[in-house]
Protein backbone atom coordinates (compact mmCIF):
# COMPACT_ATOMS: atom_id res chain seq x y z
CA UNK A 1 0.00 0.00 0.00
CA UNK A 2 1.36 3.51 -0.80
CA UNK A 3 0.83 6.32 1.37
CA UNK A 4 -2.69 7.99 1.18
CA UNK A 5 -2.84 10.62 4.44
CA UNK A 6 -1.65 11.56 7.50
CA UNK A 7 -4.30 12.00 10.59
CA UNK A 8 -4.39 15.38 11.81
CA UNK A 9 -3.22 14.12 14.66
CA UNK A 10 -0.41 12.01 13.81
CA UNK A 11 2.88 11.00 15.88
CA UNK A 12 6.24 10.42 14.68
CA UNK A 13 7.43 7.32 17.03
CA UNK A 14 11.40 6.80 16.35
CA UNK A 15 12.70 3.36 17.26
CA UNK A 16 16.13 2.90 18.80
CA UNK A 17 18.32 5.37 17.18
CA UNK A 18 20.93 5.51 19.89
CA UNK A 19 24.72 5.34 20.25
CA UNK A 20 25.24 1.68 20.68
CA UNK A 21 22.61 0.38 17.86
CA UNK A 22 23.80 2.74 15.24
CA UNK A 23 27.51 1.38 15.78
CA UNK A 24 26.32 -1.88 14.84
CA UNK A 25 26.88 -3.09 11.31
CA UNK A 26 23.56 -2.75 8.95
CA UNK A 27 22.19 -3.21 5.34
CA UNK A 28 21.70 0.29 4.97
CA UNK A 29 23.87 3.52 6.08
CA UNK A 30 22.97 4.29 9.50
CA UNK A 31 23.29 8.32 8.44
CA UNK A 32 20.70 8.49 6.26
CA UNK A 33 18.64 6.72 8.48
CA UNK A 34 19.27 9.32 11.30
CA UNK A 35 19.34 11.77 8.90
CA UNK A 36 15.77 10.90 7.89
CA UNK A 37 14.55 10.10 10.67
CA UNK A 38 15.65 13.87 12.16
CA UNK A 39 14.12 15.61 9.35
CA UNK A 40 10.98 14.11 10.31
CA UNK A 41 11.40 14.86 13.91
CA UNK A 42 12.04 18.53 12.87
CA UNK A 43 8.83 18.61 10.62
CA UNK A 44 6.46 17.42 13.17
CA UNK A 45 7.71 19.74 15.89
CA UNK A 46 7.55 22.10 13.53
CA UNK A 47 3.86 21.08 12.78
CA UNK A 48 3.35 20.50 16.62
CA UNK A 49 3.40 17.02 16.42
CA UNK A 50 4.17 14.69 18.98
CA UNK A 51 7.51 13.38 18.55
CA UNK A 52 8.24 10.31 20.29
CA UNK A 53 11.68 9.21 20.83
CA UNK A 54 12.25 5.30 21.71
CA UNK A 55 15.58 3.63 23.37
CA UNK A 56 16.13 0.30 24.30
CA UNK A 57 17.98 -0.94 27.82
CA UNK A 58 17.51 -4.13 27.71
CA UNK A 59 16.06 -7.44 26.50
CA UNK A 60 12.83 -9.92 26.49
CA UNK A 61 13.61 -12.57 29.15
CA UNK A 62 12.54 -15.49 26.91
CA UNK A 63 14.70 -17.83 25.62
CA UNK A 64 16.21 -17.53 22.03
CA UNK A 65 18.97 -18.99 20.14
CA UNK A 66 20.38 -15.66 20.19
CA UNK A 67 19.65 -14.73 24.03
CA UNK A 68 23.73 -15.41 24.85
CA UNK A 69 24.40 -12.20 22.44
CA UNK A 70 21.50 -10.38 23.66
CA UNK A 71 22.84 -10.85 27.53
CA UNK A 72 26.08 -9.77 26.63
CA UNK A 73 27.23 -6.34 28.44
CA UNK A 74 26.73 -3.27 26.54
CA UNK A 75 29.22 -0.34 26.79
CA UNK A 76 28.53 2.81 28.69
CA UNK A 77 26.20 5.36 26.80
CA UNK A 78 25.04 2.57 24.73
CA UNK A 79 21.56 3.69 25.45
CA UNK A 80 22.16 7.61 24.45
CA UNK A 81 19.85 8.89 21.56
CA UNK A 82 22.10 10.07 18.87
CA UNK A 83 22.39 14.30 18.57
CA UNK A 84 21.32 14.32 15.69
CA UNK A 85 17.45 13.65 16.31
CA UNK A 86 18.03 17.04 18.46
CA UNK A 87 15.88 15.64 21.37
CA UNK A 88 13.67 18.20 22.88
CA UNK A 89 11.97 18.83 26.20
CA UNK A 90 8.38 18.41 24.72
CA UNK A 91 9.50 15.37 23.15
CA UNK A 92 8.07 12.33 25.06
CA UNK A 93 11.26 9.34 25.49
CA UNK A 94 9.95 5.92 25.94
CA UNK A 95 12.65 3.40 27.38
CA UNK A 96 11.52 -0.05 26.37
CA UNK A 97 12.88 -3.86 27.43
CA UNK A 98 11.74 -5.59 24.78
CA UNK A 99 11.49 -5.44 21.05
CA UNK A 100 8.70 -2.82 20.52
CA UNK A 101 7.96 0.18 22.33
CA UNK A 102 4.55 -0.71 23.79
CA UNK A 103 5.27 -3.46 25.79
CA UNK A 104 5.79 -2.49 29.24
CA UNK A 105 5.80 1.22 28.82
CA UNK A 106 3.60 3.90 28.81
CA UNK A 107 3.25 4.99 24.68
CA UNK A 108 -0.33 3.82 24.34
CA UNK A 109 -1.28 5.92 26.98
CA UNK A 110 0.58 8.97 26.05
CA UNK A 111 -0.39 9.03 22.32
CA UNK A 112 -4.11 8.48 23.45
CA UNK A 113 -3.90 11.48 26.16
CA UNK A 114 -2.58 13.19 22.89
CA UNK A 115 -5.44 12.39 20.87
CA UNK A 116 -3.05 10.19 18.27
CA UNK A 117 -5.07 8.33 15.64
CA UNK A 118 -1.33 7.60 13.46
CA UNK A 119 1.69 7.01 14.10
CA UNK A 120 4.74 7.38 11.47
CA UNK A 121 7.40 5.13 12.56
CA UNK A 122 10.91 5.31 11.51
CA UNK A 123 14.50 3.69 13.46
CA UNK A 124 16.66 0.32 13.91
CA UNK A 125 15.35 -2.26 13.42
CA UNK A 126 13.15 -2.85 10.63
CA UNK A 127 12.53 -6.11 11.15
CA UNK A 128 12.81 -5.79 15.49
CA UNK A 129 11.67 -3.14 17.19
CA UNK A 130 10.35 -1.29 14.40
CA UNK A 131 7.91 -4.31 12.94
CA UNK A 132 7.04 -4.98 15.99
CA UNK A 133 5.94 -1.27 17.39
CA UNK A 134 4.27 -1.13 14.12
CA UNK A 135 2.29 -4.81 14.72
CA UNK A 136 1.30 -3.68 18.16
CA UNK A 137 -0.06 0.14 16.87
CA UNK A 138 -1.97 -1.86 14.18
CA UNK A 139 -3.59 -4.16 16.48
CA UNK A 140 -4.07 -1.14 19.68
CA UNK A 141 -6.17 -0.01 16.26
CA UNK A 142 -3.69 3.48 15.76
CA UNK A 143 -2.86 3.65 11.70
CA UNK A 144 0.33 3.40 11.24
CA UNK A 145 2.47 4.71 8.25
CA UNK A 146 6.26 3.75 8.01
CA UNK A 147 9.17 5.50 6.63
CA UNK A 148 11.10 3.20 4.91
CA UNK A 149 14.47 5.18 4.19
CA UNK A 150 14.28 6.47 7.62
CA UNK A 151 14.86 2.47 8.62
CA UNK A 152 17.19 -0.23 8.12
CA UNK A 153 18.07 -3.52 9.57
CA UNK A 154 21.61 -5.52 10.13
CA UNK A 155 20.34 -7.90 7.53
CA UNK A 156 19.32 -6.83 4.34
CA UNK A 157 17.28 -10.09 3.28
CA UNK A 158 14.92 -9.11 6.89
CA UNK A 159 14.42 -5.46 6.14
CA UNK A 160 13.12 -6.10 2.73
CA UNK A 161 10.67 -8.75 4.14
CA UNK A 162 9.23 -6.14 6.00
CA UNK A 163 8.95 -3.73 4.05
CA UNK A 164 7.60 -5.98 1.02
CA UNK A 165 5.89 -8.13 2.97
CA UNK A 166 4.82 -7.89 6.55
CA UNK A 167 4.28 -3.90 6.52
CA UNK A 168 1.75 -3.54 3.43
CA UNK A 169 -0.51 -5.66 5.68
CA UNK A 170 -0.32 -3.30 8.69
CA UNK A 171 -0.07 -0.12 7.36
CA UNK A 172 1.23 2.24 4.61
CA UNK A 173 4.66 2.91 3.57
CA UNK A 174 6.42 5.92 2.21
CA UNK A 175 9.73 7.50 2.01
CA UNK A 176 10.82 10.45 4.01
CA UNK A 177 10.21 12.91 1.21
CA UNK A 178 6.55 11.50 0.73
CA UNK A 179 6.07 11.93 4.35
CA UNK A 180 7.29 15.48 4.77
CA UNK A 181 5.53 16.72 1.65
CA UNK A 182 2.17 15.08 2.83
CA UNK A 183 2.79 16.97 6.13
CA UNK A 184 3.05 19.67 4.49
CA UNK A 185 -0.19 19.70 2.48
CA UNK A 186 -2.32 18.52 4.77
CA UNK A 187 -1.12 21.56 7.25
CA UNK A 188 -0.96 24.09 5.11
Amino acid sequence: MTLTTLDPQTALVVIDLQQGVVGLPTAHPTETVVTNSGALAEAFRGYGLPVVLVNVTGAPAGRTERSAAAGAARPEGWEILVPELNQQPGDHLVTKRTRGAFTGTDLEQYLRDNGVTQIVVAGIATGSGVESTARHAHELGFNVTLATDAMTDMSAEVHENSVLRIFPGIGETGTTGEILDLLASTRA
